[in-house]
């Protein structure tokens, strides 16, 4: 895809920026477990974040800002961290390939979630069931059609535990829309997209 050298550069500069300015941040109210931080419970957060990808069978690569909310439960044992996560994405990507533009008005999420915490930083990879709407639009004739999709996603991230409950991550997402058929075009049509998140949630 034309914008992956870019998105990864993106990736690097982000990560690379973000761990070193929030790993000098102790937490102080959770309770610790040795080796660090305690993970285990539920949280909910917030996150924003660039989406770039491509419609199967057609020459459009849709991409734009995309921004939620997420929630989930960890357990914990020693250093080993696992539970799930669900989230809710709104999206502005989209692209046109005249006569026709795709977009991804929305998608969500259900993961299974593992990690390993070193300190106050998790370092995870995540799994699951993905889910969203395509829709597709022909500016000559003004016909829409919109499909819900599943797929699957999955991806890997890092979260630093910051002073009291919040902690703020840096997420790597694939998302995988699989093909549903569309009168409109004649043909077959899903989303393989990628989405570079960051994101704050606040641990119960």
């Amino acid at each position: 895809m034309r914008k992956l050298p870019f998105c990864a550069a993106l990736l690097a500069l982000s990560v690379g920026t973000f761990v070193p300015a929030l790993a000098q941040y102790a937490p102080h109210s959770r309770s610790q477990v040795p080796g660090g931080t305690s993970w285990r419970g539920f949280y909910a957060g917030a996150n924003l974040g660039y989406q770039w990808g491509a419609t199967t069978n057609n020459p459009t690569d849709p991409w734009g800002p995309a921004g939620g909310l997420q929630a989930g439960y960890n357990w914990q044992f020693g250093q080993f961290v696992f539970g799930g996560e669900t989230d809710l994405q709104l999206s502005g990507a989209d692209d046109t390939f005249a006569p026709w533009k795709f977009s991804n008005p929305w998608f969500g999420t259900l993961r299974g979630r593992a990690g390993w915490a070193t300190s106050n930083i998790l370092l995870y990879g995540t799994l699951g069931l993905a889910y969203g709407t395509l829709e597709a639009h022909n500016s000559t004739t003004g016909t829409r059609e919109s499909k819900s999709h599943t797929g699957w996603a999955a991806g890997a991230g890092l979260e630093v535990a910051l002073t009291g409950n919040w902690s703020a991550r840096a997420e790597y997402l694939y998302v995988d829309l699989t093909d549903r058929t569309y009168l409109t075009t004649g043909s077959s049509h899903g989303l393989q997209s990628s989405l570079l998140r960051m994101g704050v949630n606040y641990r119960f």
